[in-house]
């Protein structure tokens, strides 16, 4: 690799500080929340409401792309308290794309938008050289009032940590996906078309605003690119505090330790879209996970937020420590390595 060249992922938060966050354009002061490292989406004030708006890219999905471009994009709205209602889709084909693929791929979109209400109200379509599989970046909106947000920077020592559902969501989905011939010849059928079905529990838009309506959220972030391991850094390094997390208490199905462990990846650091990290006061657990238990989402606690933020860290069924205080590298585009 190239001494200025970039592993594959995100950028690394120093280069994102450095290169990036650093050339912004003009200054607005009707932007209430900027791009920041870890904030999921920013906040734009119009008048007494504000807008909400995130853009998310798709690249490691081919057969559910049209659906997780809808679900991985409204997530991030979703994680700030609010409903997103509009999106915008650019949609980069290859040259030997079919119409039946596309109109596939238009059919998730249309299903997944409709499933959360959102309209779809333009982008940008066209076939070019520069990408050799479908990719779709999407951007969503949703409107709050001003004032009424959540923010990824907003967990606060003595904060209670709450995941819903479990691991590598959308990761499990994918490889299944993905690596189906591979995959068949090596683990049983059922197993295989149930991890399949994981793509029907990408959204965490009902997670989320059910969390906010039973109050004392401080702090939201889905857990996409890196999964809950990245999830649970970006809430420590966005509000500058610390935190312990225990794996035995992340809830992992059968469907995804079978295939990360045939893989020889970690569902911790597997892209996980479907998963919702919480921060919240403590004295509102129980009423949080009670609300979410209720609308049959499944809701653990996890561990603490701490105001030592030199300290992020995971314990390990072993005793040992996963530290978070480094950037933690997606294990998908490994296990991706291995299609024909």
């Amino acid at each position: 690799m190239a001494q200025d060249s970039f592993e594959v992922g995100k950028l690394p938060p120093s280069t994102l500080k450095q290169i990036v966050l650093s050339r912004l354009g003009a200054n607005d002061p009707r932007v209430l929340l900027g791009p920041y490292v870890g904030e999921d989406a920013s906040v734009i004030e119009f008048g007494q409401k504000a807008l909400v708006v995130h853009s998310d890219p798709i690249t490691g999905a081919v057969e559910n792309l049209g659906w997780l471009a809808v679900n991985v994009c409204a997530n991030d709205i979703a994680t700030r308290g609010v409903m997103p209602q509009w999106m915008l889709m650019v949609i980069l084909l290859p040259e030997n794309i079919t119409k039946a693929q596309l109109k596939n791929l238009t059919s998730q979109i249309d299903k997944a938008a409709k499933q959360l209400n959102i309209a779809v109200v333009g982008g940008h379509s066209e076939v070019t050289p520069s990408v050799n599989r479908p990719v779709i970046i999407a951007t969503a909106i949703g409107e709050t009032p001003k004032n009424r947000f959540v923010k990824t920077s907003g967990a606060k020592p003595g904060d209670a940590l709450i995941v819903t559902k479990g691991a590598a969501i959308e990761g499990t989905a994918i490889l299944a996906s993905e690596l189906a011939a591979m995959l068949r010849t090596k683990i049983d059928q059922k197993t295989l078309e149930k991890a399949k079905q994981f793509i029907e529990m990408t959204s965490v838009v009902e997670d989320a605003l059910i969390a906010v309506e039973a109050g004392g959220v401080h702090a939201m972030h889905d857990a996409t690119e890196g999964g809950i391991a990245s999830g649970l850094q970006e809430i420590a390094w966005a509000s500058s505090i610390g935190l312990i997390a225990y794996e035995e208490k992340i809830p992992i199905s059968t469907e995804t330790e079978v295939i990360c462990s045939l893989l020889g990846i970690d569902p911790l650091k597997t892209i996980g879209s479907g998963a919702l990290i919480i921060s919240c006061n403590p004295k509102r657990t129980d009423k949080i996970m009670a609300s979410l238990r209720k609308s049959n989402i499944k809701a653990s606690l996890i561990g603490k937020v701490t105001d030592e933020k030199d300290n992020i860290y995971i314990i390990r069924k072993d005793g040992t420590k996963l530290d978070l205080s480094r950037p933690i590298k997606e294990e998908l585009w490994n296990a991706l390595q291995k299609l024909p």
